[in-house]
């Protein structure tokens, strides 16, 4: 199909779409949520680019897919998954320990988490520390790179497949509510509602660095019975993956592999998720990416749809048909 041409100047269409798109944000975040002062701020930012036109227009639309994951992420707190569905506690627990269990020193059978916090080092909590930082900044940097070095395909598809992978992940939440393994530590398997974040294992990096980041993260967590799947081992791998099909240097996919494993190991290591998790969150990883490359990207609709955005968000239209068998 021939490529769509896009204006740098913001049509009246453009502007109505953006107007109504905020409007309807800000309204349901306020009614449902409650209002912070980065709603303003990234409204504004925003509102401002988009109205810049040109490059900053074209920056702006080709955020989108992460703009959609934080809103989504935060309207999780319109409805809790913990009134849809029954919290599993005790049960995951209990098969965690069936599966993947570990001799403990008084003979008793241990989950790796409590075994590996049993084991603890400074050093491990401060690079686990340093991994689980990564875990949102790293890919958005990834898919800024793809976007700035002019591989505009292969990051819009990274893109819209980081946001297909959190929104099957949220629907996990929802189908499958569940404890962290720190909510059994502390609580116990009594489910108490409206429990606030923790950084449980993680509080050794605060302690060596003396920067509460992770205070502040968790002191915001939308809802501490969303450990299933774990989305914290998704992200990089989903860069890892794109970095695979787009033209990389070596020394990235090594990097984005390392982070990834970093990121599994200090998941468990910091009683932050099971080895359960982990493992279903590398499963929707590899899901949301079979179901765009190879169902949705057939879709002729769907492959339309993408090549028009792909040439919205270049500065010259270029884009090829991506619909394509990739080999």
């Amino acid at each position: 199909m021939p490529p769509v041409r896009h204006k740098s100047r913001l049509s009246k269409k453009e502007a109505c779409a953006l107007v109504a798109s905020i409007i309807l944000w800000l309204a349901v975040t306020a009614l449902f949520v409650g209002m912070r002062p980065e709603h303003f701020i990234l409204a504004g930012c925003i509102a401002a680019l988009f109205l810049a036109g040109g490059s900053a227009k074209r920056l702006v639309v080709a955020l989108l897919p992460f703009a959609v994951f934080g809103i989504s992420y935060d309207w999780m707190n319109i409805v809790p998954n913990y009134e849809v569905n029954p919290i599993d506690i005790e049960g995951i627990y209990n098969a965690e320990k069936s599966l993947f269990g570990i001799a403990g020193a008084s003979g008793g059978i241990m989950t790796p988490n409590e075994y590996l916090g049993a084991h603890t080092t400074r050093w491990m909590d401060f690079l686990g520390g340093v991994f689980y930082l990564c875990w949102v900044p790293v890919p958005i940097a990834f898919g800024l790179w793809l976007y700035a070095v002019g591989q505009r395909r292969e990051y819009l598809h990274f893109a819209i497949v980081f946001l297909l992978v959190n929104l099957l992940g949220f629907a996990g939440y929802y189908i499958h509510p569940a404890a962290p393994p720190w909510y059994v530590a502390q609580y116990g398997f009594e489910p108490i509602m409206d429990t606030g974040g923790n950084v449980a294992g993680l509080a050794g990096f605060g302690e060596i660095t003396g920067w509460k980041v992770f205070e502040g993260l968790y002191s915001r967590n939308a809802n501490v019975f969303a450990a299933v799947p774990s989305l914290h081992s998704a992200y990089v791998l989903i860069a890892f993956i794109y970095s695979l099909r787009a033209k990389c240097p070596a020394w990235m996919r090594a990097a984005l592999a390392l982070i990834s494993a970093g990121i599994w190991f200090t998941a468990v290591y910091t009683s932050h998720h099971y080895v359960i998790d982990v493992l279903l969150g590398i499963g929707v990883s590899f899901l949301g990416y079979v179901i765009f490359e190879y169902g949705l990207m057939r879709l002729k609709p769907f492959a339309s749809f993408m090549s028009k955005y792909a040439s919205y968000i270049s500065p010259a239209p270029h884009y090829t048909k991506i619909n394509k068998q990739h080999t």
